[in-house]
């Protein structure tokens, strides 16, 4: 007859029983995928979908893809309730944490007026194409 886990682990000694207890609890925190980081907050790809405004199937296509936007992934962590933390770790720093990337306002349409100003006015801008 085999042997239970339990027993295995009773017969360790104490500082492996240690060991093995912290690794359990560094490794139940963590998840593989976005399907069980989902199950893990308990939701159905059905609710996910009715939050995002999108299907069933395409719920089940963002948790297979192995590269999406971080926007993406916000909004669907952020469906099931959580919140997405963007950490940068540097070998000579503490962790850095990213508020947002990118501009958050799309910059101002530079008009040709204003560019014909900057390259000294309009009889400049005629005197170029003419010579």
């Amino acid at each position: 007859m085999g042997r239970k886990l339990d027993d295995l682990i009773a017969a360790l000694p104490e500082d492996r029983r240690e060991r093995v207890d912290a690794r359990f609890e560094e490794l139940r925190g963590e998840v593989e995928s976005l399907g069980e980081l989902r199950r893990a907050a308990g939701k159905a790809q059905a609710e996910i979908a009715s939050v995002l405004k999108i299907k069933q199937p395409s719920v089940s296509k963002i948790e297979k893809q192995a590269d999406m936007y971080l926007s993406t992934l916000k909004s669907y962590v952020e469906a099931i309730g959580g919140q997405l933390e963007l950490v940068v770790r540097l070998p000579s720093r503490a962790p850095l944490r990213i508020e947002r990337l990118g501009d958050v306002v799309a910059p101002k349409a530079v008009s040709v007026r204003r560019v014909k100003r900057a390259a000294g006015g309009r009889n400049r801008t005629k005197a170029a194409r003419a010579g």
